[in-house]
């Protein structure tokens, strides 16, 4: 028998037989196995081997022609002209999905709902819904309770009747009375003879005093006397304190009780002066101060709106007697005292107050 080698394998009657690293060789340079095989095989005729041969050869060109036929093919279909078929891109999009009717759709949103067949509400086994609401509660109870441990670590740090930190300058403040909202500001302008001009003033200062009634102080707050601070830091840090009576009436011209106008009919305006809890030119005329022109100390210390429940801050009242008419003044009230600031160039309500004054006939 005949034998060749493609690709490291043998052939022996178009049978492969792998060579091993362990196999031996003879004289030829044939494997011991395939030398024996020949062996046994030599005593046969020439013609089987011709006959192997002729197989062989036969074979070998059946397959080299395969392969040309097959190039040949590849060849034929690359130069092929695309058909008017293969250009009808309308074939190769998606169909439209048929229109679904109402019943079909109120079925589906029941059977989403709940699927007897599966057992499933909203597409969730009952187990499913279990988990997932139990992973929620879990959730939603962990961060309550993280809010509310910070919440109390917070509450109980710092005190409810002063703040802990203050970014707040500690000098007072000082605000006036009347004034009529943003847009009118600070500035006052009114006519005498024009009761529409003024009535806004007046019906804002009746406002403000009403909390200043004698009635109303007397019942809430008690009668001071001296002009002292009203210490009372000896009581517990949770007692409530009392407060200075401030009454109305001690406001005399500028209290609204003689004269419900409050001097603005008469060209004699009256404004408000309070200093927040914690000059003259020849214009202006005659000033006159109600009940005088000072805060009385009594009236001080301030302890918080939760222990001074009832407190009322103080107020002097100005009143203009002879300003002058149809002129535009620039007025300004300082408070004075021992390391008040009354100058800030940032701040014009830091210890003073500054507004304009117009009266007309």
């Amino acid at each position: 028998k005949k034998s060749h080698t493609v690709a490291g394998r043998l052939f022996v009657d178009s049978h492969p037989f792998r060579l091993g690293f362990g196999d031996k060789f003879n004289e030829q340079g044939l494997p011991s196995f395939f030398s024996e095989t020949m062996e046994r095989d030599s005593g046969a005729g020439g013609a089987e081997d011709l006959l192997l041969e002729d197989r062989r050869a036969g074979s070998l060109h059946k397959h080299e022609l395969a392969e040309a036929m097959e190039v040949e093919q590849e060849g034929l279909v690359e130069h092929q002209p695309l058909e008017q078929d293969d250009l009808n891109f309308e074939k190769w999009k998606p169909k439209p999905k048929p229109k679904r009717t109402l019943h079909e759709k109120i079925d589906d949103l029941k059977t989403y709902l709940w699927n007897a067949e599966t057992k499933e509400f909203m597409g969730r086994s009952g187990k499913s819904w279990s988990l997932i609401l139990l992973f929620y509660a879990a959730l939603y109870i962990f961060l309550a309770a993280m809010f509310g441990g910070c919440m109390c670590c917070l509450m109980w740090s710092i005190s409810p009747y002063a703040p802990t930190y203050n970014d707040r300058v500690m000098p007072p403040g000082m605000n006036m009375f009347p004034h009529v909202g943003v847009a009118h500001g600070f500035d006052l302008a009114f006519n005498a003879s024009d009761r529409s001009s003024w009535k806004k003033y007046a019906k804002a200062l009746e406002h403000h005093l009403k909390h200043y009634d004698d009635g109303l102080q007397g019942r809430r707050n008690i009668q001071c006397k001296g002009n002292g601070y009203f210490m009372q830091d000896d009581l517990e840090e949770s007692a409530e304190r009392k407060a200075c009576q401030f009454n109305r009436s001690s406001l005399g011209a500028c209290s609204g009780l003689q004269d419900r106008d409050f001097g603005y009919s008469k060209g004699k305006p009256c404004i408000l002066v309070k200093m927040n809890r914690k000059g003259s030119t020849t214009d202006l005329g005659e000033v006159k101060f109600f009940p005088n022109p000072n805060f009385e100390l009594r009236y001080y210390p301030y302890y918080g709106k939760l222990r001074h429940v009832n407190y009322s801050s103080p107020i002097v009242a100005v009143q203009f007697l002879e300003v002058q008419h149809n002129t535009q003044l620039q007025v300004q009230c300082k408070l004075n005292g021992k390391g008040i600031i009354n100058d800030s160039p940032t701040d014009r309500f830091l210890g003073s107050v500054s507004f304009t004054l117009a009266v007309g006939d």
